[in-house]
Formats: C-alpha cells, sequence, structure tokens
C-alpha cells in the first residue's frame, strides 16, 4: 500500500480515519519556542537584574543603558531572521537559534566581566527577543489559512501558559539557588531539550493537497498557497502593512512602558504594591480571554474591525489611567488594557499571513516584530522623560491616547489587500 503525502505529517499511532492533524503539532512547537526565549526577554532578565548588579557591582541607571543598547542592537537581527526563514525553512533555524541561545545564556551564567556580559546581552536579546521569536511567530502561518486565527489564538494562550509556569520556577530557582545557577539551567534546557525537538519535530509546509483535506485552502483566489502571496518590498509599500505594525508597536511601547513603572505610575494615584500585584494577575488572566475571544472574532469578523476595537480599548484606558480613584477603578483598568492586548496580539500574530500570504512571510514578520522591539525598548524611556519633566505621568499618557485614537480610525479604514498579490 502506498501513503500519501499527508500520511508523513501524521504522529505515530494515530488513527487513518482522524489523523492529527500536524499544523497543531507546529502550534505546540511554535510556543515551546516562544517561551524559551525567556532569557533574553526584559521579563526574564528581570527576574535576575537584583542579584546580577550586586553581582557585578553595578548600578541600575548604567544597567539600563546596557539593555537599552542591547535591545535596540538585538532587534536587527530580525530582518537577517526573516530572510533567512523564507531560504533555509523553519526546521534548521529553529535548531540553530535554540542551540545558539542556549550557548549565549550558559556563558552568560559563568561570565563576570561588565564588558563581557553586555555583549552576552545584545546576542540573547538579538536570539532569543528577536530571532527565535520570529521563527516561532511564523511556523504556525506556513500551515495554517482558514484555521488562521484559532491557530494563532491557541498559540496565544500556550504560550501565556507557558510564561505563567516558566517565571515562578525561574524565579524560585534564583532565590533558591542565586542567578547564576538558575542561568545555567535555563542554558542547558535550550541546548538539550528545545533545540533537539526542534530538529526531530518541525516539518517543513505540507503540500497544497495536504491544506485542501485539512480545509486549510478553501480557495486559491481566497487563501493563496505556500508560493503566492506578497514580496517583502510589496507588503512595506502597503497602508496596511504599516497601521497594523504601528498599531501593534505603540501597544508594546505602551504595554513595556507601564509595565516597567506600574507600581509607581499606581503609587502615583494613592494605590499599594498589593493594588499593583492584584492588577497584574487580573492583566494577565483578561490577556488570555482576549486570546481566545480575538481568535474567535477574528476568523468571524474583519481584522480592521478587531486592531479598531482593540485601539479604541486602549485609548480609553489610558485617558482613564491618569484619574483612577477607586480599587475597583484600578481592577477595570487591568480589564481593559488585558482585553485589549489579547486582541491586539491575536492580530499580530495572524494578519501577515492572512493578509500578505506566505512567499516571503519571514521577512514580512521580522519587519514588524523589529518595529515592535524598538517600540518597546522606547517606552520606558518616554515615560521616566515625561515624569523627570512634569513631575507626573498624566501628559504621555493623554498623548499616547491620542495617538491610539487616530491608530484605531486608521485601523477601521485601511483597506485590506488579498493574500496573492497582484503582479
Amino acid at each position: 500500500m502506498t501513503h500519501s503525502a499527508a500520511d508523513s505529517h501524521r504522529l505515530p499511532g494515530t488513527s487513518t480515519r482522524a489523523p492529527l492533524y500536524y499544523g497543531w503539532v507546529t502550534v505546540g512547537l511554535a510556543a515551546l519556542a516562544m517561551v524559551g526565549t525567556l532569557p533574553g526577554r526584559t521579563q526574564g532578565l528581570g527576574l535576575i537584574t537584583e542579584p546580577l548588579l550586586k553581582d557585578l557591582n553595578l548600578d541600575r541607571v548604567t544597567f539600563a543603558q546596557m539593555n537599552l543598547w542591547a535591545t535596540l542592537i538585538g532587534s536587527l537581527f530580525c530582518l537577517g531572521t526573516g530572510r533567512l526563514l523564507d531560504q533555509l525553512g523553519a526546521r534548521r533555524l529553529f535548531t540553530l537559534i535554540a542551540f545558539a541561545l542556549g550557548a549565549v545564556v550558559l556563558a552568560m551564567s559563568r561570565t563576570a566581566g561588565v564588558l563581557l556580559i553586555f555583549g552576552l546581552l545584545v546576542l540573547s536579546r538579538g536570539l532569543g527577543q528577536n530571532a527565535l521569536s520570529v521563527v516561532s511567530l511564523t511556523m504556525p502561518g506556513h500551515w495554517f489559512s482558514r484555521r488562521l486565527s484559532l491557530a494563532m489564538a491557541v498559540y496565544s494562550i500556550t504560550l501565556s501558559i507557558g510564561f505563567m509556569v516558566a517565571f515562578p520556577i525561574v524565579g524560585g530557582a534564583v532565590v533558591a539557588h542565586g542567578w547564576r545557577p538558575a542561568w545555567a539551567a535555563i542554558g542547558w534546557c535550550l541546548l538539550v531539550v528545545v533545540a533537539p525537538l526542534g530538529w526531530l519535530l518541525v516539518r517543513p509546509t505540507p503540500p497544497n493537497a495536504e491544506l485542501a483535506r485539512e480545509g486549510e485552502i478553501v480557495s486559491r483566489a481566497a487563501d493563496g498557497d505556500a508560493t503566492s502571496g506578497f514580496t517583502w518590498k510589496e507588503a512595506l509599500r502597503s497602508s496596511a502593512f504599516w497601521v497594523f505594525a504601528l498599531a501593534s508597536s505603540v501597544y508594546n511601547l505602551i504595554a513595556s512602558g507601564i509595565g516597567l513603572f506600574n507600581e509607581s505610575v499606581l503609587a502615583e494615584r494613592g494605590f499599594d504594591a498589593g493594588i499593583y500585584h492584584h492588577s497584574l494577575v487580573i492583566t494577565a488572566l483578561t490577556s488570555l480571554v482576549g486570546n481566545f475571544v480575538g481568535g474567535w472574532l477574528a476568523a468571524k469578523w474583519s481584522l480592521n474591525g478587531l486592531m479598531a476595537v482593540a485601539m479604541t480599548l486602549l485609548a480609553a484606558a489610558l485617558v482613564s489611567l491618569p484619574s483612577l480613584q477607586t480599587v475597583g477603578q484600578v481592577y477595570g483598568f487591568a480589564v481593559t488594557m488585558g482585553v485589549s492586548g489579547g486582541f491586539v496580539i491575536v492580530l499580530f500574530f495572524t494578519v501577515w499571513a492572512k493578509v500578505f500570504g506566505r512567499v516571503q512571510l519571514g521577512r514580512i514578520q521580522g519587519s514588524a516584530q523589529m518595529l515592535t522591539v524598538l517600540a518597546s525598548a522606547v517606552g520606558p524611556l518616554l515615560l521616566a522623560k515625561c515624569h523627570a519633566w512634569t513631575g507626573s505621568y498624566a501628559a504621555i499618557f493623554y498623548a499616547l491616547a491620542g495617538v491610539v485614537g487616530v491608530l484605531a480610525v486608521a485601523a477601521w479604514w485601511v483597506k485590506l489587500p488579498g493574500a496573492q498579490a497582484s503582479r
């Protein structure tokens, strides 16, 4: 008996009547890769900042400047990664980047020199926050078309749960054993678990026959195939790319700024650290709800409309922030930020493959990722400068609310091109 191309993507032991579509395994691997970027992310580095500063005898301003430049330089990895992903495929790049990131994190755990730490910080940002993130974000887009919104909602929820599990584990290890052993353990996990799983389990994009069998290609004109769509230059010439990229980037700018100074922002309104900690939990949980609802709406409604709603919610949250007076209002703000963020995350994961196709998806996704990283680096600086100049955060929140309002209108009216490029 001969086997079809689709059979090569079935998991061992699955039924021939109802095989597991391998795209869902790809979603799980992509989420694992994103969780593996933890040592290259601000939240991950935040787990070791205090003991690292004491260990290296660094002050916060110096480390903040090191982190800013590492983030900016590391963002350049996005463009190169996108090109390599389109040329080499996800399997090779997933494995190589995960292995390289593991080696960098392991080296960082054994390094005492400040200059060496800075160099390794640049590499961890470039490989983790940027390169491996681009690979992770792009993988589901190569396997899903009709169900892409659902796939990215599942991806968002899975990686959110993964981070929620990883943060307390790593944080506990830092407290119990020190930052160096904890960082070394992450490095070894990347080297001996994540990278090998990438090599063993990541598969190339399935042929169109399998996509059609799974209902992922409804029609060539509607959804395109793995070899059709916009080129990178064509995507960058479209208004839709810039509206969605800038909307996502401004959200990242706001989230990173508020995230870093959240306790200070709420203290300005008279709330203690306990309220801040509770608001973080509420934002995280409602973001998961936003992921799920956003994924469902993205499959039923226009991407334009959903981004306009997300930006409207974000603008409302920013306008309300300087005038919060009760605990209930703080929690309402946290809910609004969480839902808005959940929508934006799903849209950012979905829009590039859905609108621009797969022909150069890696480079397109990499360019958008680079913009969001640059914005996240600028966000805390804007808030800090505003507070230093005016003694309050209110002015920057009102200004950003205006920018977000303009983006909401632009998202509603921008014309989305089809996944097929008109040549």
